[in-house]
């Protein structure tokens, strides 16, 4: 009797147990679940890329500093080039795999090219806008003073199209002006700090500040009083997509989660990006409301990118006309994150 005492005991307490523990076990084992689906998303197409990028942009150093993308079985190596569209020509001599920047470059690229869009960084803002500014020499006080000038492009960039619509906006041909094709800011500002050339627009808190200290040299304007919009989008070679798809999705994930730890961690971000590029911390953070992205593709994504490509069929950049949903390749980014793909073909 004794024996069986002890034995029913035993029972009750681990009946017990087992019912006041069952309600608190449910979250953990959500959680052990949750964290088994990354785990194998992850394996299920780990990957090893070199990513093109630039000084300025927080998004892929976070990505890799906090771990985002060895979560995702991603392996990423971050080459540096002097503008986003320098890194996308880079894919052509396979330096990278993955490259991002404005739309022109991207266009450039996908008509001449086996690559594809994946996805945009939503930065197609009024507010982005108005983060290009432009400088000019202090004998220019209007738009119609530009006639005859030198005029700053960087090349491979957006800033031609930007040129042609502000000029003719402001009733100025462009043959009447002498557009410099430069390899990056850095060039420019020495070139307008010499007097090489007359004007040059100019973005991200940094260069803003010292284009202000240039002497003899001022704002004149800024890029959201023109009609121009400029998206960002993210490209990759065919073959990477077809062979790695969700390596894709997954990579388009780690990003989006980065973008949510950029805007809750502004101060840890400006950290590592000094850390890194020795970008000034109290830039890299006037910088992040515009330069933190936001992935997906919408309808806007889709008609910035329509424009600026018939802006650039109809001026002979791209010789070759295309259709633009050739070289769309967004199931990734559909997966990736559901709620930020509002484009329907």
């Amino acid at each position: 009797m004794k024996k069986f005492g002890i034995l029913a005991t035993i029972a009750i307490l681990a009946f017990t147990l087992a019912a006041c523990g069952g309600k608190d076990n449910k979250p953990a084992a959500a959680n052990a679940n949750t964290a088994s689906n990354k785990q194998s998303e992850a394996a299920a197409d780990p990957i090893k890329i070199k990513i093109a990028d630039t000084s300025t942009n927080p998004v892929f150093r976070v990505a890799k500093n906090k771990g985002f993308l060895e979560k995702y079985g991603i392996d990423a190596e971050i080459i540096t080039f002097a503008t986003p569209a320098e890194g996308i020509n880079s894919l052509f001599i396979k330096q990278a795999d993955i490259g991002w920047g404005a739309d022109f470059p991207s266009l450039n690229a996908v008509s001449k090219g086996e690559f594809s869009i994946i996805g945009a960084t939503g930065t197609d803002t009024e507010a982005s806008a108005a983060q290009w500014k432009l400088f000019v020499r202090d004998d220019i006080q209007s738009a119609a003073d530009l006639k005859g000038k030198k005029l700053s492009t960087l090349r491979g960039t957006f800033l031609p199209y930007l040129w042609d619509v502000y000029l003719k906006d402001n009733g100025i041909a462009a043959a009447d002006t002498k557009e410099i094709g430069q390899g990056g800011f850095d060039e420019a500002y020495v070139a307008l700090k010499k007097g090489e050339i007359d004007a040059s627009w100019v973005v991200g808190a940094t260069l803003i500040d010292k284009f202000k200290a240039i002497e003899g040299v001022h704002e004149l304007t800024d890029m959201s009083k023109t009609s121009v919009r400029i998206g960002g989008t993210i490209i990759a070679p065919n073959s990477l997509i077809e062979d790695h798809p969700q390596a894709i999705a997954n990579f388009l994930k780690a990003l989006d989660e980065t973008s949510k730890f950029i805007a809750a961690n502004p101060d840890e971000t400006a950290d590592i990006l000094f850390k890194e590029t020795k970008q000034p911390k109290e830039a890299t953070i006037r910088d992040l409301a515009t330069n933190n992205w936001k992935i997906g593709f919408t309808q806007q994504s889709f008609d910035s990118l329509t424009n600026q490509k018939n802006y650039m069929v109809g001026a002979g950049i791209i010789q070759n006309d295309f259709n633009l949903a050739d070289k769309l390749s967004l199931d990734a980014v559909q997966q990736a994150v559901p709620d930020q793909f509002t484009y329907s073909k």
